[in-house]
């Protein structure tokens, strides 16, 4: 077979997910920044809400790329989702590209029915606030959660 079928995600869809993640870091009283990507790294949307740090926009879109790219959560485990000394996360890290991966949590793969659609990195509050935002924005469309 020479062609696939697939999904995307729409920039509709991409939206909605935004604003699911920023009605959550509104109820934790703090600013984020969201970073949605599609199946292949490009940015869809990016939200960096009133009073978020600058670094944030960095951050979010690198765990979105990176969430894309392994099509699973980004934690401190290795693409093949191997423990990682703080050594070899930084070395992957520097090996993958600026932007491309990161140990950090927060970042989750957009997944409908198995397919990989894209990503979302949420960056602004502890690890598992900016994991909450994330699978909030996941469940605002209905897409699969991966843990």
């Amino acid at each position: 077979m020479s062609f696939a079928q697939s999904q995307r995600l729409t920039s509709a869809g991409a939206k909605k997910m935004a604003a699911a993640a920023v009605a959550k870091a509104e109820e934790f009283g703090i600013s984020a920044t969201v970073a949605i990507v599609d199946a292949g790294g490009h940015m869809i949307q990016l939200e960096r809400m009133d009073n978020g740090r600058f670094h944030t926009v960095h951050s979010s879109t690198t765990k979105a790329v990176c969430a894309a790219s392994n099509k699973r959560p980004t934690t401190t485990k290795g693409a093949q989702g191997q423990d990682l000394d703080t050594l070899h996360a930084i070395g992957l890290s520097l090996a993958a590209g600026p932007g491309r991966w990161t140990a950090m949590e927060g970042g989750f793969p957009i997944m409908i029915k198995g397919e990989c659609v894209g990503g979302i990195g949420v960056s602004g509050g502890d690890w598992k606030q900016d994991e909450d935002m994330a699978l909030a924005a996941i469940n605002a469309v209905g897409a699969d959660i991966l843990s």
